[in-house]
C-alpha cells in the first residue's frame, strides 16, 4: 500500500493506493496520527480511488479518525471519489451519515480554503466591529 499526504494551509490529503489490508491498516492510522495536527481541526481529506483491495481495515482507519474527533470535539472528514463500493460500505455500517463527500481533491481544497477564509473575515469583522464599539 502506498500512502501519500499533501499538506494545505486548512487541510490534509491523504491518498492512498494499493491494497489495504491489517498491515496497511497499522501503516494508514499511524499516518494519520503524524498529520493531525497539520490544519486545524483537523480537516482530513480521503482519496481512496486508488485502492485496488481494501476489507474492514477501510472503516477501522476511518472509525479510528471519526473516534478521535468525537473525543477532541472538532475536526471533519471528507471522502472523495469513493467507489461504488466504498459508498455501499460506508451506508452499510452507518458512518456514511458521519462523512462528507465530494467528486475531486482540488475542488475540495478550494472549498476548504474558502470556507476558512469567510470564517476569518467574519472572526475579523466582529472583533474589529466590537473594538470600535468598546472604545471611550
Amino acid at each position: 500500500m502506498r500512502i501519500e499526504t499533501i499538506r494545505h494551509v486548512h487541510c490534509t490529503v491523504l491518498r492512498a493506493s494499493g491494497d489495504l489490508d491489517h498491515a496497511g491498516r497499522v501503516r494508514f492510522s499511524a499516518c494519520i496520527n503524524a498529520v493531525w495536527d497539520w490544519t486545524q481541526g483537523p480537516v482530513l481529506v480521503f482519496d481512496l480511488a486508488d485502492l485496488h483491495f481494501y476489507d474492514s481495515s477501510v472503516i477501522g482507519v476511518l472509525g479510528m479518525a471519526m473516534q478521535r474527533m468525537e473525543e477532541e470535539g472538532s475536526g471533519r472528514i471528507i471522502v472523495v471519489r469513493p467507489s461504488a463500493h466504498l459508498l455501499s460500505v460506508l451506508r452499510l455500517t452507518d458512518l456514511l451519515s458521519r462523512v462528507e463527500l465530494r467528486g475531486s481533491v482540488e475542488d475540495t481544497v478550494a472549498e476548504v480554503t474558502l470556507q476558512a477564509r469567510t470564517a476569518a473575515a467574519a472572526a475579523h469583522g466582529v472583533w474589529a466591529a466590537a473594538g470600535r464599539y468598546q472604545r471611550p
